[in-house]
């Protein structure tokens, strides 16, 4: 991401802004985490996915549990600055669940 850009991200009021994770192949929307500075850092330094867990109050990198990586492929920011979409080629499931997807359940048709 470019300096400019990067120095205009609106992180909210608990220092977070939301990342959409999509596969940079396929276009599928893998999930929803949030980042903040430092993990927005780490997955630009690294090429591949950290978040900051709200429920555990620490940084985690995407995979080092499961082995399911996403490799950073490229990050853009939307218009208002105040939200990332991650375009990964993920190494497995994406939900915790096991799913491809965290988006499986179906609620209207």
């Amino acid at each position: 991401m470019k300096e400019e850009l990067l120095s205009q991200i609106k992180y909210d009021g608990n220092g977070l802004v939301p990342a959409i994770v999509q596969n940079a192949n396929t276009n599928e929307v893998l999930m929803m985490a949030w980042m903040n500075a430092e993990s927005l850092r780490l997955t630009i330094e690294s090429g591949e996915t950290w978040f900051w867990s709200r429920s555990r109050s620490e940084l985690w990198h995407k995979g080092a549990t499961s082995g399911n990586i996403q490799t950073v492929v490229e990050i853009r920011v939307d218009c208002d600055e105040d939200t990332l979409l991650v375009l990964v080629n993920p190494a497995g499931a994406a939900c915790h669940t096991g799913e491809r997807s965290c988006f499986y359940r179906n609620m209207a048709h």
